[in-house]
């Protein structure tokens, strides 16, 4: 793919954000990958999402070692905990605040000494104390990227619905029926229940009886689905095209949309959105030195990763000088332009324990199993 190419897919919203860094280290980036004096024996091994493997997002590790870490690339968290349950040995993992409970739970984390990480002053204060980030008094995981979740939409499609204010309701409403697109994930029956008047804090957890009464809900917004989507650039190519009206979505979709010329505007809803954020934390399974698992994290944690991460994906960073070093024009793109009070308007994500996981994945794909 020549530059111009990946230019312009970033532009039309033709990649996804994992592949924005993996092309942009291609195009923009250099490294020497000789090995270097003094380099552990044994080397780092990540779990990672596709794409977070490029060198571009851990380059203080690369200048230092000179060459990448080995990856174990995962789609899921649930999925690297299998992994590493079954027995993979991996130093480190990139999970996000919400998940990484699972790995507390199943005794496979360690703490983090923060003392050891050189850009750790330089956090959003709010996010080193944010839910995931500390158990028990201990760092666990530290946080990296984060943005946001809400609802993307055609203003020109959607007439005057949102009059009164938007809302999550058009998810549910059988007016929207084959015109939205909701993510495939139990979430969707908490916003339902939000919808009908819950707060978030009380229906993130629920199971038994008031999980059962969200099923209602949830099979109206599986039914509305023209598609529950997993892929976003598929959704947001069904926005583009007008085949739908509304989305969930992060905050790229309405940078991406926009720089087509589409009408697209990303929702405050009345019922409230969210904000999610993803970290490193560090594994007991590992064989690496662990100086080696300190210095990835603390590249990650760089003001020089947080710029990239903000103008080539238009997410945010933990890095308070990354919004510094960054363009204002893509910070502006990006929807946040105060960070800290972002942080305090927004629904965080928490996190879930494995009962109320298994509960609640197994009654949505009940639920999908009896689409209309």
């Amino acid at each position: 793919m020549k530059r111009s190419q990946f230019v312009d897919q970033l532009s039309y919203g033709k990649i996804s954000r994992r592949d924005a860094i993996r092309g942009a280290a291609a195009f923009g980036v250099s490294f020497a990958l000789m090995p270097r004096s003094g380099q552990a024996a044994e080397p780092l091994t990540c779990m990672e999402w596709a794409g977070y493997d490029a060198p571009a997002y851990f380059d203080p590790f690369m200048k230092k070692y000179g060459k990448a870490p080995n990856f174990s690339i995962f789609s899921g968290e649930e999925e690297a905990l299998a992994k590493v349950r079954a027995g993979f040995a991996a130093d480190v993992m990139h999970p996000c605040n919400y998940s990484v409970g699972r790995f507390i739970e199943a005794g496979l984390t360690l703490p983090i000494d923060t003392g050891k990480l050189s850009n750790w002053k330089d956090v959003f204060e709010p996010l080193k104390t944010a839910d995931g980030v500390v158990k028990n008094g201990e760092v666990v995981m530290v946080p990296a990227d984060w943005g946001n979740s809400s609802i993307a939409y055609r203003p020109d499609l959607v007439g005057d619905y949102f009059k009164d204010g938007e809302s999550w309701k058009i998810f549910y409403d059988d007016a929207f029926a084959g015109k939205v697109s909701m993510l495939d994930d139990p979430l969707a029956m908490v916003i339902g229940a939000m919808v009908n008047g819950a707060k978030y804090d009380a229906s993130i957890n629920m199971m038994g009886a008031e999980l059962e009464a969200a099923k209602e809900m949830g099979q109206k917004v599986v039914n509305n689905s023209r598609f529950l989507w997993t892929n976003s650039t598929e959704m947001q190519q069904a926005l583009a095209s007008g085949e739908i009206v509304a989305a969930y979505g992060w905050n790229d979709v309405a940078r991406n949309l926009a720089a087509q010329g589409i009408p697209v505007a990303y929702a405050k809803p009345k019922e409230g959105y969210f904000t999610w954020f993803c970290g490193i934390s560090l594994l007991k399974t590992g064989k690496a030195d662990p100086a080696l698992a300190y210095d990835f994290i603390d590249a990650w944690l760089s003001p020089e990763t947080g710029k990239m991460l903000i103008e080539g994906s238009g997410y945010g960073h933990a890095n308070t000088r990354s919004f510094a070093a960054s363009d204002p024009a893509a910070i502006k793109a990006m929807g946040i332009t105060d960070p800290v009070e972002h942080m305090k308007s927004a629904i965080l994500f928490r996190t879930q324990t494995n009962d109320v996981v298994v509960a609640q994945t197994a009654v949505w794909e009940e639920l999908k199993a009896m689409k209309l």
